[in-house]
């Protein structure tokens, strides 16, 4: 949902092109279609897609490794989600976080921007409402900028975040405006076919729409709703 509005507001600004990586996530071919799916609706024609073997294989996450179950909490209400910190600990970091991740999808965005010429590159990172992951903070990608700053030929190329001080259902706010595609998207963390509803990223989903006052316009297993 957060990568559809920055797709949304990188087509809407710029000459897009976007990335999407496949790392072995349970909902990956689900997501892959999502991917190809907005890029049509917002006419982005210019498309990386690549697969990252080694976040499987280095596992330690509930989305990589089937060993590990996907939390579940019965009601959008859950008490885990409405008092998530943002200011993770070694304790707090759920277990759906996959190991510095979106290092490895930043990697792949910095390399392809040196070579198509790009100077930004837009990531959907969100502090609050993150559940808690620790590769989601400001402080992250002040860091990462710097490392691409220093070590690209030009040094030119700034990774932005537009979304990344937003409440979610701010960010749905943001995407209505922009007309995004939300019915495309998927963030569900274990279904493909309808979501699960009780995962934490559903949750946080759910809320957002109903605190946006807006219908959350993807299908959900019946005893979501």
């Amino acid at each position: 949902m957060d990568s559809c509005v920055c797709a949304a507001l990188a087509a809407r600004d710029c000459h897009a092109a976007a990335v999407h990586v496949s790392y072995g996530q349970r909902t990956e071919l689900r997501e892959r279609r999502a991917f190809e799916a907005i890029c049509d609706r917002l006419g982005i024609r210019d498309r990386l897609i690549v697969r990252n073997e080694a976040l499987r294989a280095i596992g330690g996450s509930a989305l990589t490794d089937a060993s590990i179950a996907v939390p579940e909490s019965h009601g959008i209400e859950s008490q885990s989600i409405e008092s998530q910190s943002i200011e993770p600990t070694s304790a707090s970091v759920p277990v759906t976080y996959v190991p510095f991740r979106n290092a490895h999808f930043l990697s792949v965005a910095v390399s392809w921007a040196e070579v198509l010429g790009a100077t930004k590159i837009y990531i959907g990172a969100v502090e609050p409402d993150s559940s808690g992951y620790p590769d989601c903070r400001p402080e992250y990608y002040s860091a990462f900028n710097e490392v691409v700053r220093t070590g690209t030929r030009d040094g030119t190329i700034q990774i932005v975040t537009p979304l990344i001080a937003m409440r979610k259902h701010q960010i749905v706010r943001l995407g209505l405006e922009l007309n995004a595609p939300f019915d495309l998207t998927w963030s569900c963390y274990q279904r493909e076919d309808r979501a699960c509803g009780v995962c934490d990223s559903c949750l946080l989903r759910l809320r957002a729409f109903r605190e946006a006052g807006a219908e959350d316009p993807i299908p959900y297993a019946p005893a979501a709703k």
